[in-house]
């Protein structure tokens, strides 16, 4: 049986990512499963750039 992690990104910021890099439709039709590891990536590196500008703005 696989352990479930819980996610470290809100529900509502991984949505507003995909949005912002174009795959949110894949994501509504096939679930997070559905998204290429390109993908995936990208919503990582775009999600540790916000919190880069978020530190330097305190």
């Amino acid at each position: 049986m696989a352990r479930r992690r819980r996610s470290v990104m809100s529900e509502e910021l991984k949505m507003e990512l995909a949005k912002d890099l174009g795959f949110y439709d894949t994501v509504q039709q096939e679930g997070w499963g559905g998204i290429k590891a390109k993908d995936a990536g990208n919503m990582v590196k775009r999600a540790i750039e916000l919190a880069e500008r978020a530190a330097t703005r305190k």
